[in-house]
């Protein structure tokens, strides 16, 4: 038996909310980073940043500080391509959750408890984009790194699932991104698959590799 039981959002767990789900978005940022410096186009580029500071300043001190400068930049971009879309989801559908979720129609926002702690969450919306009729979207979903392991994640992806099969819904899609690793492989295991692999269209994000990858779940194949 879980020590855990999965509930309907209330108001008096906003605030631990909000901040599990910072928490796990920005989680992944460590393993973008080490993904970013063993590109062979950020070592090419900072070569040609240094090579560039020696020509001009003929001193290979001030060349090397341009570099650990131009480094320093990178890590500061790459940490604002995860906040950035954490700061807009607060300002968002975070920014009040029972009206965004529970007060509309397909919506819902579930949270996991144990022992009066909440350790997770997940949410499910209609799909908003063009095509995405009769699909719902498994949103929000994230479980604190030290509740892992527990079937916690697992058992939220089935509540949204199931929230989608008696709602009617034919498919569960999702959206998440390379670097979160354990949301990809629980998702696959799961039965969820990839359908489509894209770079956002901001111009770093393609420089240092983003991906986001989206899943989906299909329920007529799934009975």
């Amino acid at each position: 038996m879980s020590d855990y039981h999965i509930r309907l959002y209330k108001d008096s767990d906003h605030g631990t909310v909000r901040d599990i789900f910072v928490q796990g978005y920005s989680e992944p940022y460590p393993v973008s980073i080490r993904h970013t410096l063993r590109l062979p186009r950020v070592w090419i580029l900072l070569l040609a940043v240094f090579l560039l500071a020696l020509k001009t300043t003929g001193s290979s001190t001030v060349s090397s500080m341009v570099v650990i400068s131009v480094i320093l930049a990178l890590l500061l971009k790459n940490r604002d391509v995860f906040f950035s879309y954490a700061r807009t989801s607060l300002a968002g559908d975070m920014l009040d959750i029972r009206k965004h979720y529970l007060q509309r129609d397909g919506c819902c926002f579930w949270v996991a408890e144990s022992e009066g702690e909440i350790v997770g969450m997940a949410a499910a919306a209609p799909f908003p984009h063009p095509g995405g009729q009769n699909r719902v979207e498994l949103k929000r979903l994230s479980v604190p790194k030290e509740h892992r392991g527990r079937g916690i994640g697992k058992a939220l992806c089935k509540t949204v699932i199931d929230f989608a099969r008696t709602s009617g819904y034919q498919a569960v899609v999702l959206e998440t991104t390379m670097f979160h690793v354990d949301s990809v492989r629980l998702y696959k295991r799961l039965g969820f698959r990839i359908t489509h692999v894209i770079h956002p269209e901001e111009y770093f994000a393609k420089f240092i590799d983003f991906k986001d990858i989206f899943f989906l779940y299909d329920l007529s194949k799934q009975q």
